[in-house]
């Protein structure tokens, strides 16, 4: 319960923050060099973040360059698959041993697979959409910063 709790408030305080930074329009930086990894704002796909992640969990991690979430859920789903007896179990289901499918599969262990594939396919696609709203705004201001005379003026075409 408390951890709900405080989920939800750090939730309301960060928004709270989100709205009073949106509102100054701070500077993005379109590209970021890391140690580890090179992050630039680039447009990409959604549906193909989706495709990448129901191939194989991580990879759509990997094609929005987020290396250490993909390297992550990688070796997640690998502890999940050998725990669980998966393949095993879907060997000897192909074998058509049925009983000795269900015996060697550790149920525990392999009901973590669907949240943690549909989980990672989610995720990736909320991950796709909310960079491509951060790649509109730097594009936007961008070409407001360096294109956009001050002088110009709208007509308006409203009755006063």
């Amino acid at each position: 319960m408390f951890a709900i709790w405080d989920s939800y408030r750090a939730t309301v305080e960060l928004n709270n923050i989100y709205l009073l930074a949106e509102k100054e329009e701070p500077p993005i930086e379109a590209i970021t060099v890391k140690p580890f990894e090179i992050n630039y704002v680039d447009k990409r796909d959604p549906l193909i973040a989706v495709i990448w992640s129901l191939s194989i969990p991580g990879m759509g991690q990997l094609y929005l360059h987020q290396i250490f979430s993909a390297i992550f859920v990688l070796i997640t789903t690998v502890f999940f698959v050998h725990f669980s007896h998966v393949i095993a179990a879907f060997h000897y289901l192909l074998l058509g041993d049925i009983h000795k499918s269900t015996d060697i599969l550790d149920k525990q262990w392999f009901f973590y697979l669907p949240s943690l594939y549909f989980f990672n396919i989610y995720e990736t696609y909320l991950n796709t959409v909310e960079n491509n709203k951060l790649f509109a705004a730097e594009q936007k201001m961008f070409l407001i910063n360096n294109y956009q005379s001050f002088n110009l003026k709208f007509k308006s075409n409203r009755v006063k």
